[in-house]
């Protein structure tokens, strides 16, 4: 019997976000809707700017697992989730709050050093820019990690965003390692077109030879497979990986399930904010696939959640309200039954 259902791997970072114009985005040299590394002090002039001259719209606890995991958590499922956190205030905001939403950590993921913080953008069109300074979470490594509660669960988790540390990607190899010894599904995320365009290398060696469930949006579909062409794209990510969902924002998602695939439809929100929706997908997606649901409905339980996500600022919901939402798809669906 698993003690968790989903052992996920992640940064642990604290998000500012802030409503920004597009002239700032050019005026600071960032590609818009994309993840870009910076040092602290590269950072703190950035965060002195956008102080001086945008819209504050408050602080989270962000990560791109981290995220998935609230939002699997929320709806019912248990959940580890694997991360390194500075000796700090913000590391202990950190922490306390996953495990506030019922997420069990482990003490070893506190350790000298920075907690990682995120400037996140969003431009007038509800996109998100990031820059992030990773602080120590891009030293996770192995020794973070406490893998016993790996053995016996169903999921492996694993952000495309850890292919930039080399440490974080022994720290996957080992998980995974273990997951398929102990039969326990593995699902990865592409995370960011950056991750696609910058750290290809790393985002291989965490796909390795391919993983049960991959998440992805369409343009990391067509980056990632050297294409321009939607099918192309899904045929290339089947060669190695079982299940593939690519995502394409408010027209919905594609979910492939080896050599069928289909499309279901979005759902129209006014669209303020898009941080964290991707990772509220995923999270939801996996929580109805481990509860036995089809894939179909799977997919339009996480396109519900993941558009309220899309409808207010923060990368994630209250925990109430992800209850709220599964009792609101659970009525829907016995009612279209």
């Amino acid at each position: 019997m698993a003690t968790v259902d989903l052992f996920a791997i992640g940064n642990a970072l604290i998000d500012q976000e802030f409503k920004v114009s597009n002239e700032f985005l050019t005026q600071q040299a960032l590609q818009k809707g994309t993840m870009q590394l910076a040092d602290g002090e590269t950072q703190a002039d950035l965060y002195q700017k956008l102080q001086s001259t945008q819209s504050y719209k408050g602080q989270a606890s962000g990560g791109s697992a981290a995220n998935t995991t609230v939002a699997f958590s929320a709806l019912g499922g248990t959940a580890f989730y694997g991360c390194r956190v500075g000796n700090d205030e913000l590391g202990t905001i950190y922490l306390d709050g996953l495990n506030e939403a019922g997420i069990t950590t482990t003490t070893l993921s506190i350790s000298e050093g920075v907690t990682g913080t995120c400037m996140v953008l969003i431009s007038p069109d509800s996109e998100r820019t990031m820059q992030t300074y990773l602080g120590i979470t891009a030293e996770l490594s192995t020794e973070q990690i406490d893998l016993e509660p790996l053995k016996t669960a169903k999921w492996l988790y694993i952000e495309g965003y850890l292919s930039t540390s080399d440490t974080a990607r022994v720290a996957v190899k080992q998980a995974r390692e273990l997951a398929k010894a102990q039969g326990v599904k593995i699902a990865l995320s592409l995370s960011d077109p950056a991750m696609v365009q910058y750290a290809r290398q790393g985002l291989e060696e965490l796909l390795d030879d391919g993983v049960d469930l991959l998440f992805c949006n369409e343009q990391e579909a067509l980056m990632f497979t050297e294409t321009d062409n939607l099918e192309a794209a899904i045929e290339s990510l089947s060669l190695k990986n079982k299940q593939v969902v690519i995502t394409q924002g408010a027209k919905g998602a594609v979910i492939v399930d080896g050599a069928h695939h289909f499309h279901v439809n979005g759902r129209a929100v006014e669209a303020v904010d898009t941080n964290g929706a991707g990772d509220a997908f995923s999270g939801a997606f996996l929580y109805a696939i481990n509860a036995g649901l089809s894939l179909e409905a799977a997919a339009q339980l996480a396109i519900l959640i993941s558009s309220e996500v899309v409808a207010q600022f923060g990368p994630r919901l209250s925990v109430e309200n992800y209850a709220k939402l599964f009792e609101q798809f659970q009525k829907a669906q016995q009612e279209y039954t």
